[in-house]
């Protein structure tokens, strides 16, 4: 780029720079904008108020007016008393309300929540819905208006009987086994005048508010999501930032679940929930206790004749992979639910790590007992062990060019102009080729374990058994650290400052101190200068992590941390073990070998000695073109 070029670009930059100053608001304008979205959100939101006001009233006066006409077909089950009805066992509490007929508790046993309590309410009276909906010729049946008579109650068995007037009945009954597999049916018996001859579905609208269980919103809420199996297919979900709304998904399922980082509530239909289905999803505000606010509208098979009822399956429990596969093989529906996609372990070729190698040697590593941290230590130790020999190798590598460098300074000396860098690109492979040393034979290795590194980035935070464990200094592996907290939020950094984070920042400034020392020592000529060009992005780098990590939970910072730390170490050993000159003697011994008994390059170092070569000839060229100009 000439000069003439460079000066268009900086008054191009200017001119723009300048209109957008001048078209900028004033402040009076500012004010004015503000006052009038302030007014129209006002007026949305009084608009949204009278709408479900009316909503509201109008289905009170229709109830009303249901339970004051004793001719209505469903009169005797449209007034009583609302009492409650437990299934237990020893995983999960379950609590039935005999207004409508269903669940409006769940508590997960033995799982402390954020506050300390013994055990984990999922979802309580108020957060959870669940309505049956069977649309007759002349009146709609909807449990949620219907007061249920309980019968052959035991601690994991209820029936719920709504009683109809001309002697039929809606009969919903509940069967827990014995961990957290809820089964359902659906029953509408002696109403079969009640429909019309083709009717053959049912509508089952379904909601939750979504509670915060960790201490982390930021965090927690990455990993609250409305998810859902297609029929035959894979898993989706809806997305965990923005609201979605009444999002119709086309396809058959086979479940939907309520899903937070480590809980969910999936229902799974056995005649498939029908296609077109209505999802959504909805981000609450930080501190209202809420996570997200979740609704589906499902539609599924029903039996008008009451000759065989509708079937669900509902799991209540933990996001463990294990178990999820255990719950799996207890469904009597003889679907492949592959319920362990609720564990997120990351896209497929990271997934096939976590799935393949890392649960099964953190099953193995938990199964002696030992504490979360210490088994995020022995994982990083193993990994370290494992790659260990190509970490050598890159090292090694780097140290032959290291050893090298005063020959490659005196080979490439008089290639110092712009344009005679093609030539001492040339001139150094031509050098390390006489040598044995392959400048990229550092990178393959590198390369291979950036996957390890990624697959335990989405591993560790949904690992459930980190939840509420204790190491060290650390309350709880699966969420922040704080070293300091405060009650407003400050942008970027949140309202708190974990302790792991800053030593994974640290480590990182360490690490890479090491490393851009251990590269300065090899590089050459203009390669030196751009690398001090580059170092200020490498100490800016472990700033970023902090604002990107201080939400994140302390174990996945600790594994950083820890990992830093190990990589640290390797290279400090490795640069203390090798001797220099030792290295060079034996990068001799390999130049004289080479000249008696030279080898034509191959491979990759091959094709790019090619390509340098035709890159220099065409710089040539051009060079002579300008020449005769």
């Amino acid at each position: 780029m000439n000069k003439n070029n460079i000066i268009g670009f900086v008054l191009m930059g200017l001119v723009l720079i300048g209109f957008s100053w001048y078209n900028q608001p004033t402040e009076e304008q500012i004010a004015a904008q503000r006052r009038q979205d302030s007014i129209s959100a006002a007026m949305k939101k009084k608009a949204e108020e009278d709408r479900k006001i009316a909503e509201v009233t109008g289905k009170a006066q229709a109830l009303t007016a249901a339970q004051n006409d004793t001719t209505s077909l469903f009169y005797p089950s449209l007034v009583g008393k609302n009492e409650q009805v437990t299934l237990k066992n020893s995983k999960i509490e379950l609590t039935l309300d005999t207004k409508g007929g269903t669940l409006s508790k769940a508590k997960i046993l033995n799982f402390k929540d954020r506050s300390g309590a013994k055990d984990v309410t999922l979802f309580d009276r108020g957060d959870q819905s669940m309505n049956f909906m069977m649309a007759g010729k002349t009146t709609n049946i909807v449990t949620g208006d219907l007061y249920f008579t309980p019968s052959d109650i035991t601690d994991s068995t209820v029936t719920m009987t709504a009683q109809a007037s001309n002697g039929g009945a809606v009969i919903i009954r509940y069967a827990l086994g014995a961990d957290y597999m809820l089964r359902m049916y659906v029953q509408a018996k002696g109403l079969a005048g009640v429909f019309a001859p083709n009717y053959r579905e049912m509508d089952i609208e379904w909601g939750e508010k979504c509670r915060q269980q960790e201490k982390g919103f930021t965090f927690e809420n990455r990993y609250a999501t409305l998810t859902y199996k297609e029929k035959g297919g894979g898993t989706d979900y809806l997305s965990e930032t923005s609201e979605e709304i009444d999002e119709k998904i086309d396809e058959p399922l086979d479940w939907v679940a309520f899903k937070n980082q480590f809980f969910s509530a999936v229902l799974i239909a056995r005649d498939d929930i029908a296609a077109n289905s209505l999802l959504t999803s909805i981000p609450q505000e930080k501190g209202s206790g809420y996570l997200k606010q979740y609704n589906a509208k499902l539609k599924t098979a029903f039996d008008p004749t009451g000759a065989r009822p509708t079937e669900f399956e509902m799991f209540i429990g933990p996001n463990d992979f294990r178990l999820l596969q255990e719950v799996e093989e207890e469904s009597t529906f003889g679907k492949d639910l592959e319920l362990q996609q609720l564990v997120y372990l990351g896209w497929p070729l990271f997934r096939i790590i976590n799935r393949w190698f890392t649960l099964y040697v953190f099953d193995w590593l938990t199964g002696f007992g030992f504490n979360m941290g210490i088994v995020l230590i022995l994982i990083t130790m193993l990994l370290k062990l494992l790659t260990y020999p190509m970490v050598k190798k890159t090292y090694l590598n780097s140290a032959k060019m290291r050893v090298l460098k005063p020959k490659l300074d005196e080979a490439t000396k008089q290639y110092d102009k712009p344009e005679d860098q093609m030539m001492k690109q040339q001139a150094m492979m031509a050098l390390y080729s006489k040598y044995g040393v392959s400048p990229l034979s550092g990178c393959l290795p590198m390369l291979i374990q950036m996957p390890i590194w990624i697959a335990m980035f989405n591993f560790v935070p949904n690992a459930i058994q980190l939840r509420g464990h204790r190491f060290m200094w650390i309350d709880d592996l699966s969420t922040y650290d704080p070293i300091f907290e405060w009650n407003t939020n400050i942008w970027l950094i949140g309202d708190h400052i974990s302790l792991t984070c800053i030593l994974f920042c640290l480590a990182n400034i360490v690490y890479s101190v090491m490393t851009m020392r251990q590269q300065r020592d090899q590089m050459v000529g203009q390669q030196a200068e751009q690398m001090k060009m580059m170092q200020w992005m490498m100490y800016l780098m472990p700033v970023m992590f902090f604002f990107m990590f201080n939400d994140y939970s302390a174990g996945l910072n600790f594994y950083y941390f820890i990992s830093l730390f190990f990589s640290a170490a390797i290279m400090w050993a490795l640069r203390k073990t090798t001797n220099d000159a030792r290295l060079l003697e034996i990068l001799e011994a390999k130049y004289k070998e080479n000249q008696n008994n030279p080898k034509k390059t191959s491979g990759l170092a091959a094709r790019l000695e090619a390509m340098q070569r035709q890159a220099a000839e065409i710089q040539k060229m051009q060079q002579q073109q300008r020449n005769k100009r």
